[in-house]
């Protein structure tokens, strides 16, 4: 709470992450009041500054900044390099650019505050970033103001904000300027945005993104909004901009009328107001059409050839034919106001949605509902706010006015191109969809040629003339002053952690009151007889435990333990009855867990462990219950084997030769680079998805502890840890007194039958269903992709922004990635435009991020590993190839 990060100033303290094994440079999670000032963070990976779940947010005075593809940065150069001027931006790759070569190479995001409340963002600068400068997303109240962006695919973008402005900011030589939008199946869904006083010019460098929306952003824009509603744009310059200065459009555009597969999405931009500003030379040279995605049905990638060739006399309207002949002489041009023209119509049978429990979802004092991804997705898209009791559209609120700009006359002033009206036989060709040669589908060919030329007519978004009324000015955002909670605990004096780590207690028993406190070295906790050997017998009532599926960690094998303190349980609760979906067992105040990461070489009769994490369950100064992760590193100190807290982590030289104990696949290999995480990572994997709050734990929920104990490792034999009976671990901890509120279980071959089981993934047939059938699959790699990504992958957890959410109850559809649109690009898309492609392992982003090595953008999970898991790969890619098909849900919106 209430951190200050400060340099000396972003031209004095550069921070370069060049070398980063780790994805972000600066990461802030779940805090309240923070600011970072007067600093550069240069060549981060992926992001370059990020917050997430923070309160009061202020990046004032700091720079992101990518080498790109030009010489790198460097501690000799700097000085000059990180100035970078606009003047000749290069429109397509590879044309010569003297202030700066952009690079689809460098990281997504330069500011990237994001699922936060309360964001200032000033002074600040974003060079080179790959999906967007400077951007706010999922966010309520923020404010972005006095920045520059430069040479970005966009240079601002607010998405998905309650609450967003834009201030007196420049954009130059991005790919596109300004963005305000609401992208599908994330947290939250935005509303109400002020672009005032600002500046874009020259945005014409090309679109060098992967994938994702922001890859087919035309160069040469000014200001873009799609699917958003409640915008002014006042007082604001355009100048040099090839396509447009401003281009507002719809999802229709996108995936065709009322095909946007998230019904919450409201998919047309409303309630637009623009006034009041300048706008000169707009779509002067519109960029060339991407043909090959056209052919995939990506409609949204060429919408500057459909600009440009529907630039035409209008035939629809004989009272404009006259005055639009003009418009021949702008074929293949743009204009400084460009509208697909497509707007929502009633859906009269369409019921207001309601939440999870039946009721319904909050809604504004407009009448338009107040959705997050909490809310199931209705069957519909409700509008019925939008039109009054005659079914009328209220105007101008649902509408736009558009009045008092100074338009150059070098540009047209405005075109409507009424969406895809007039092609509809040229994109049926391309979709191979000859139903259109149909009676029908020819009428609406007919129907479509009318609306092929663009409308000019600028006086249609006249709304003092039309309805004897404008739409009224937006608020200016106010941020409130920072509140701070006063809940937090100081760090307890080095004395006091000595007086109580060191403290002697009797063989067999655990240092308790050293549990309230981290301690430098494992040993003074007394968990183990062998203080020098984590895999022997635990001490007290310790109980080793396995899982069904583990969490993939460069091939090491695990020692897992847990502590329950005398004469206290844990209470089973399992995701049966719907009212804890996740199904965690709630484990007392004073319980440890420890799991110890070994590497086993049975070729050489050797097992080495390299690190032991504990979660502790402690009490704060607030009286609420937090879990604490600390992890420790063996090392070798004068003949003994000590383990040492670390909490800044650390890595090491491992290998690995063995028969995995479930599938006896042997396993063999070696990485320079096996990494302990540090203690912050901690609480990003395991933080916001369970309760109560800190780094809870992950693995022992009731369907993964559903087994049989069997080690890990064979390389103890029946000592230690793994000399335990071989028994079901629920079972045994009902019998055993630490585990209450077990129902009877019915065990067969080791599982309980009648409670959650979730497989082993690399067990065929574990899942209950035939042997490496389809169902057996699915199970499977749902399983491993429960384990080892959906502790992020959650409505809550650390990747909540992006939609993408792996929780087991979850159907196989768009938020579990069918044909999901990346919400960022960068090097994490791997060029590729959906996360799950049915039937095309080659084509989705989810393998090819499972598999990737030496690439922190790319590799998933981020943290601690350094190799891919190889078998886990080949099922998932066999799970995309074989068995998801275009029978699941939303497979056909990767067409």
């Amino acid at each position: 709470e209430d951190v200050l990060i400060k340099g000396c100033g972003k031209d004095e303290t550069i921070l370069s992450f060049k070398d980063s094994v780790n994805v972000t440079g600066l990461e802030a999670l779940n805090i309240r009041g923070i600011t970072v000032e007067d600093l550069t963070i240069l060549d981060s990976p992926g992001d370059a500054f990020k917050l997430k779940s923070v309160k009061w947010g202020t990046l004032r005075n700091v720079r992101a900044i990518w080498s790109g593809g030009g010489e790198p940065i460097t501690a000799d150069n700097y000085a000059e390099r990180v100035h970078v001027s606009c003047t000749n931006p290069p429109f397509n790759e590879g044309d010569p650019t003297p202030d700066y070569v952009p690079s689809s190479a460098s990281g997504r995001y330069g500011i990237y505050p994001v699922e936060s409340e309360n964001i200032l963002v000033e002074g600040s600068e974003s060079i080179g970033a790959s999906d967007a400068g400077i951007y706010v997303g999922q966010t309520n109240t923020a404010i972005i103001r006095d920045s520059r962006a430069a040479y970005n695919v966009m240079g601002f973008e607010i998405e998905n904000v309650q609450g967003g402005e834009y201030d007196n900011n420049i954009a130059e030589c991005n790919t596109g300027a300004f963005l305000i939008y609401d992208l599908e199946n994330i947290t939250r869904y935005g509303d109400t945005s002020v672009m005032i006083n600002n500046v874009a010019r020259n945005n014409n460098t090309y679109n060098f993104a992967h994938s994702g929306l922001v890859s087919v952003v035309p160069r040469g824009t000014g200001f873009i909004t799609l699917g958003y509603d409640n915008i002014e744009v006042l007082n604001n310059t355009f100048e040099d901009h090839s396509t447009a200065a401003v281009i507002y459009a719809s999802y229709e555009l996108i995936d065709g009328k009322n095909n946007t597969a998230d019904k919450k999405l409201d998919p047309y931009t409303e309630g637009l107001h623009i006034h009041n500003n300048v706008m000169k030379n707009s779509g002067y040279d519109l960029p060339p059409p991407d043909l090959e995605k056209l052919a995939n049905g990506e409609v949204e990638s060429v919408l500057p050839t459909l600009i440009g060739l529907k630039n035409l006399p209008t035939l629809n309207d004989p009272t404009q034919l006259l005055g639009s002949l003009t418009n021949i002489l702008n074929l293949g041009k743009g204009a400084h106001i460009v509208w697909d023209g497509l707007r929502d119509d009633l859906d009269e049978d369409c019921p207001y949605p309601v939440d999870s429990n039946g009721d319904p979802v909050p809604m504004w004092d407009s009448g338009k509902p107040i959705h997050t991804n909490e809310h199931p997705n209705p069957s519909c898209h409700y509008n019925a706010y939008k039109f009054d009791e005659n079914k009328a559209r209220i105007q101008p609120e649902w509408g736009s006015c558009i009045h008092d700009n100074d338009l150059d006359s070098d540009s047209a002033p405005y075109l409507n191109f009424h969406g895809t009206d007039g092609l509809e036989l040229v994109l049926a060709i391309a979709e191979q969809d000859f139903s259109i040669l149909s009676p029908t589908g020819l009428l609406d060919v007919l129907e479509g040629l009318l609306n092929l030329p663009s409308d000019t007519n600028l006086s249609d978004h006249d709304c003092q003339a039309r309805f004897g009324k404008t739409l009224p000015s937006l608020p200016r955002v106010e941020i409130p002053p920072f509140e701070p909670s006063g809940e937090f605990d100081p760090a307890p004096s080095d004395e006091v952690v000595e007086f109580y780590c060191s403290a002697e207690v009797a063989d067999g028993e655990i240092n308790r009151e050293a549990l309230n406190y981290n301690c430098p070295t494992l040993d003074q906790y007394n968990l183990f007889a062998d203080a020098q050997d984590p895999r022997s017998m635990p001490n007290e009532s310790g109980q080793p435990f396995v899982l069904n599926t583990k969490l993939f960690s460069d091939y090491s094998t695990k020692y897992r333990v847990v502590f329950v303190p005398p004469g206290e349980q844990a209470v089973y609760s399992d995701g049966q009855d719907g009212n804890n979906v996740n199904g965690s067992i709630v484990f007392p105040e004073g319980t440890v867990i420890a799991k110890t990461f070994a590497f086993t070489d049975e070729s050489q009769g050797t097992e080495v462990p390299v690190e032991t994490r504990l979660l502790i369950k402690r009490r704060n100064s607030q009286d609420s219950a937090v879990w604490v992760g600390l992890p420790y590193i063996w090392e070798e100190e004068d003949g003994k084997r000590v383990a040492r807290l670390a909490m800044n982590g650390g890595t090491a030289s491992v290998a690995w030769h063995y028969r995995d104990a479930d599938s006896n696949t042997l396993l063999t290999g070696s990485t320079d680079g096996y990494t302990i995480p540090n203690g912050n990572q901690c609480v990003t994997c395991h933080a916001n998805d369970d309760q109560p709050a800190g780094s809870a734990p992950i693995g022992p929920k009731p369907r993964n502890l559903n087994r049989a104990y069997k080690a890990e490792s064979a390389f103890m034999g029946t000592s230690g840890q793994a000399g335990f009976p071989a028994v079901n671990q629920i079972k045994q901890w009902k019998d055993l007194g630490i585990l209450t509120g077990v129902p009877e279980l019915t065990i067969s071959n080791g599982v309980a039958t009648n409670i959650e089981h979730l497989p082993r993934w690399n067990v065929p047939g574990d899942s209950g269903e035939t042997a490496n059938s389809a169902a057996d699959i699915e199970s499977r790699v749902r399983a491993y992709l429960e384990v080892n990504c959906q502790h992020c992958h959650n409505d809550k957890g650390a990747a909540s922004n992006t939609g993408y959410y792996l929780d087991h109850f979850r159907d196989v559809n768009a938020s579990y990635g069918v044909c999901k649109k990346p919400t960022a690009t960068g090097g994490g898309s791997c060029g590729r435009q959906h996360v799950l492609v049915p039937g095309s392992a080659g084509s989705s982003i989810v393998s090819c991020r499972v598999a990737a090595e030496d690439d922190p953008q790319k590799m998933m999970p981020p943290i601690a590993r350094s190799v891919a898991h190889g078998e886990a790969t080949a099922l998932m890619d066999q799970w995309i190839n074989n068995v998801v098909d275009s029978s699941y849900t939303n497979a056909s919106a990767c067409n």
